[in-house]
């Protein structure tokens, strides 16, 4: 609850670390947060959460019982779109359930996890039930392998989940590997064009483009595709590109791609 509130109240330094080291603009980035804080939030109730059941004469003269315990070291390895929801997914039941956590964030900004851990310090946390693990595949592959790791939390590209899957199970691992997903909108004849066109802009451009649920996809049911592909030819022109943060108090719709080469990817 302490971890709970200090977030809260300091949200907004987040918010520029994520705009600044990704590049969403500082409204998607603070609502990133707020979307993380809700696990950390449903975290704080957890050891009610997690007594474990009793039922009575369940068969004849049996009793049956479950007891909830931890694992022990767990991992995460999250992506870059989202470096601070995507943790705060994982960390925070990890930790109310009794486990100690190895964070491995993304190499493209690590800096959000870095922040997360010092805040864990500021409220109280012993040391060592949180550690953020810097690097690549060598630092996976580290904690993919390691005999003190019980679980793997991931998520990530497609190729990715698979051998995170399959390399952490060979190893006796709990694995939840989360990959990607190529997002189509399936838009009917009878669809508002209008609203089709903001959501279809908004989904494709937000947060630069790099959510896990970015529209890529749009499959129009004829007669509407001309009609709908004028309307989205104009918003796209219409969107300000700039620094996530803004100038002089106004917001851009789309900040900067994560790297060139991502860049090179979409122009292509």
């Amino acid at each position: 609850f302490a971890f709970r509130e200090l977030l809260n109240s300091r949200k907004g330094e987040l918010a520029a670390i994520l705009t600044s080291e990704h590049g969403k603009v500082l409204s998607d980035a603070m609502g990133e947060i707020l979307r993380g804080q809700e696990v950390v939030e449903l975290a704080t109730g957890f050891p009610h959460l997690i007594k474990g059941a009793y039922s009575e004469n369940a068969s004849s003269g049996i009793d049956v019982y479950s007891t909830k315990q931890p694992l022990g070291v767990v991992g995460v390895i999250s992506p870059f779109n989202f470096p601070a929801m995507v943790p705060m997914w994982f960390f925070p039941i990890a930790i109310a359930a009794g486990n100690a956590v190895v964070l491995k964030p993304s190499e493209k900004d690590p800096s959000a996890a870095l922040w997360l851990a010092r805040l864990w310090a500021e409220a109280g946390l012993p040391a060592g039930v949180f550690t953020v693990l810097q690097g690549d595949k060598l630092a996976v592959d580290g904690l993919l392998t390691s005999p003190d790791v019980q679980s793997i939390s991931f998520v990530g590209s497609t190729p990715i989940a698979q051998y995170i899957y399959e390399t952490a199970s060979r190893h006796g691992k709990r694995v939840q590997a989360l990959g990607g997903a190529k997002n189509h909108m399936l838009v009917l004849p009878d669809a508002d064009l209008d609203l089709v066109a903001d959501q279809a802009v908004n989904a494709g451009y937000g947060a630069a483009g790099e959510r896990c649920m970015a529209i890529s996809v749009v499959l129009a049911v004829e007669p509407v595709a001309d009609d709908l592909i004028a309307k989205i030819t104009d918003r796209i022109g219409r969107l300000r590109i700039g620094n996530g943060a803004g100038v002089d108090g106004v917001e851009p719709d789309m900040g900067p791609l994560i790297t060139d080469v991502h860049r090179d990817k979409v122009s292509s």
